[in-house]
C-alpha cells in the first residue's frame, strides 16, 4: 500500500482528498502545517507528498526544499488555489516538485496526477 503525506490546512480539502485516496487503497497521513508535515515525512518516508503552498510555520516551498534535501527520491505534488504565476511554478519545479494541481480539482484529476507521479517514480 502506497503511503501519501498530505499537508493541507483546509479541513474540508483534507477530508475530500482522504476519501478519494483511501477509496483507491492509499494510506494517507495528514498534517495541518509545514512543521508537522516535515515531522511526518521523516517518520514514515512516504511514497509521495501532496502539499499546499500557503501553510503556517513553514510554507509549501520551504517544505519542498527541506524535503528534497533530506529525501530527494520522494516525489512532491503541489495542490494550490493560487495560480501558477502566483506561486512561481518554474521555481517550484527547479526545487524539485513532480507536479501541480489547482484547486478546485476533480477526483479524476487528483488520481491522474498521483498515479502518473508514482509511475514515474518507479521508472526512475
Amino acid at each position: 500500500m502506497k503511503k501519501i503525506v498530505l499537508i493541507e490546512d483546509d479541513k474540508l480539502i483534507v477530508r475530500i482528498i482522504e476519501f478519494i485516496l483511501q477509496k483507491e487503497g492509499y494510506s494517507i497521513f495528514t498534517a495541518n502545517d509545514g512543521n508537522e508535515g516535515l515531522k511526518i515525512i521523516e517518520e514514515i518516508k512516504p511514497d509521495l507528498i501532496l502539499t499546499d503552498i500557503m501553510l503556517t510555520y513553514k510554507s509549501g516551498l520551504e517544505v519542498i526544499s527541506i524535503s528534497k534535501k533530506k529525501n530527494p527520491h520522494i516525489p512532491i505534488v503541489i495542490i494550490s488555489a493560487l495560480g501558477k504565476e502566483e506561486i512561481n511554478i518554474k521555481e517550484a519545479f527547479k526545487i524539485g516538485i513532480s507536479g501541480y494541481i489547482s484547486k478546485p480539482f476533480t477526483s479524476v484529476d487528483l488520481l491522474e496526477i498521483i498515479q502518473k507521479t508514482l509511475k514515474e517514480k518507479v521508472v526512475n
